[in-house]
């Protein structure tokens, strides 16, 4: 019996990997890969209590990588960026900015530790509430960020680039 059960396993996973024209390209439909530079939507935008999933690897000689969660993807005019984060590896900082009707607001930059290193893997919780993001890295929160964006909802896009590979996004 256990060995009809895994016939008929890989009998329906040969059904849904293979499409009607045999094409493999079909196959990146069901199952994107995640390249940087990235750009997502954030269904139904942030709101107190949702939570952003960023997993990945820091490249091997890495000089920066930045995430951005943005107010749509327009470019002319520029969206709103709700919150960036970039990870500077040479002075080892993780910079926060946020950008509102064009103007950038004062830059933030204390953290108790840089929590990223050349090769590794890392894990970025974002976790919006009422008056801010709460930041998350490998289960150690790092820092507070108060919002400058003030309709939540509108948050709706997700932008990562940089020196990274991408594993999973939640």
């Amino acid at each position: 019996m256990a060995g009809s059960l895994v016939e008929r396993e890989s009998m329906l996973d040969g059904r849904r990997l293979s499409s009607p024209l045999g094409s493999p390209v079909q196959a990146e439909v069901y199952f994107p890969r995640l390249t940087t530079p990235f750009c997502g939507h954030i269904k139904g935008g942030m709101r107190p209590g949702k939570k952003i999933l960023i997993m990945g690897i820091v490249g091997l000689n890495p000089e920066s990588f930045e995430i951005r969660l943005t107010c749509g993807d327009s470019e002319d005019p520029p969206a709103d960026v709700a919150i960036e984060l970039k990870a500077e590896f040479g002075e080892k900082q993780l910079l926060r900015n946020a950008c509102v009707s064009g103007e950038w607001g004062e830059e933030e930059t204390a953290i108790p530790y840089f929590p990223f290193i050349s090769d590794q893997p890392f894990r970025i919780e974002i976790l919006c509430e009422h008056p801010r993001f709460r930041l998350f890295v490998d289960g150690h929160q790092l820092f507070d960020f108060y919002h400058r964006v003030e309709a939540l909802s509108t948050i709706d896009t997700v932008r990562i680039s940089g020196d990274l590979q991408l594993t999973k996004l939640g």
